[in-house]
């Protein structure tokens, strides 16, 4: 394995990822970006900030013009605007300007709010990615997608802006919570759904590993991911086409995080995403039921919800009215055509025949159950 991937988005854009087992060559990437005469502004939230960030700026500290730390509360809760103004509050009081720069310390929460704040503050400032979660290493953090929540409407506003950097400690992942990474592994079992069954098949064959958190396989497993990605990225940096097979399921998963009031982890809103997806592929004759049967396994298998309880069909289906990919009262689902292949399947909303109404039902009273039925 190679501990840095190129990402190349048309020339200025071009970024890299540096894969690292602690936080001992974050220095030599940053003084790569002359930052003698910067102001330098880490953004974390209130778990990770006690963990790494007297660590990643003390790197910084003493060659920057000036660094300071903002933190807010850890969790999806905190996208909000008030987060991202807080944030602008203490760069116009330090005086920053387009030439410092902003690192995101933390999982994918802290990495889209400080995205969202690079692409708009003064109309764009630099920032760096350090993820620190499972998820954020291996999908958030990279291809410049960022966005805050509005109301109860997820990730609502948002902007491209693509990273200077990605650096990726692959030791923070030892200070995660179990379900932290399981859900973590809702998005990794995506790429192997969507575009590579032999890289599907080594997560089945190395679940004992991984869940031990076997460093040499999570290295492999982090690694992969962020190939798989790089090609999306790079073919459809902002996501005009391709780029939308990498929301399989999402669009099920976000209804589920609203139905839910984000109280299941994004990752584990994907997971039940993708057995409804899956389901559909099922019925409309993409895969067969032993295939299905075997995504539900594998998803389980890493300590991933399959059916989650105390919300309607009609419940989630409303919320699926409401995705933000709905263009014109039509939305297009990503199934599955195969393991590693998939297809678009769209459904229009405004003249929906009810056999395709049916299908949708079916597909979410799959993973929906009854509180007295768990």
């Amino acid at each position: 394995m190679d501990n840095v991937i190129q990402i190349n988005n048309e020339g200025e854009h071009a970024y890299d990822i540096i894969f690292s087992d602690s936080f001992k060559e974050l220095k030599k990437e940053i003084l790569k970006f002359n930052i003698e005469k910067k102001r330098i502004c880490i953004v974390t939230d209130s778990n990770v900030s006690k963990l790494y960030a007297n660590e990643v700026m003390s790197l910084v500290d003493m060659n920057c013009k000036q660094c300071t730390v903002v933190q807010f509360h850890a969790g999806e809760l905190s996208k909000r605007q008030e987060t991202v103004n807080k944030i602008y509050d203490v760069l116009v009081k330090k005086k920053f300007d387009r030439k410092d720069l902003l690192i995101a310390l933390g999982g994918g929460v802290v990495g889209d709010i400080t995205g969202f704040v690079a692409a708009t503050y003064m109309r764009g400032i630099d920032y760096i990615q350090v993820p620190t979660t499972l998820l954020s290493q291996v999908d958030s953090s990279i291809g410049g997608k960022t966005g805050i929540d509005f109301k109860d409407h997820k990730n609502i506003i948002g902007a491209f802006k693509m990273p200077k950097l990605v650096y990726i400690n692959l030791s923070t992942l030892k200070t995660l919570t179990e379900r932290e990474f399981n859900a973590g592994m809702g998005e990794v079992i995506k790429y192997g759904l969507i575009m590579a069954d032999d890289f599907y098949h080594y997560l089945n064959k190395n679940i004992a590993k991984i869940k031990s958190h076997d460093l040499h396989t999570l290295s492999n497993v982090v690694y992969m991911c962020c190939r798989l990605k790089k090609i999306i990225v790079e073919d459809d940096p902002y996501e005009k086409n391709v780029r939308k097979i990498l929301n399989f399921g999402h669009t099920f998963g976000h209804a589920i995080e609203k139905c839910k009031g984000f109280e299941y982890l994004h990752g584990e809103c994907v997971s039940l995403g993708m057995v409804a997806a899956a389901y559909i592929s099922y019925k409309i004759g993409q895969i067969d039921l032993s295939t299905f049967n075997s995504i539900k396994n594998t998803l389980a298998s890493f300590g991933l919800p399959i059916t989650v309880s105390g919300i309607s069909s009609n419940e989630i289906l409303r919320e699926i009215l409401n995705d933000k990919k709905m263009h014109s009262g039509q939305i297009t689902f990503i199934v599955l055509k195969r393991i590693g292949k998939v297809n678009f399947y769209k459904v229009n909303f405004h003249n929906m025949p009810e056999d395709e109404k049916e299908l949708l039902i079916n597909a979410i009273e799959t993973i929906t159950v009854q509180d007295d039925a768990q």
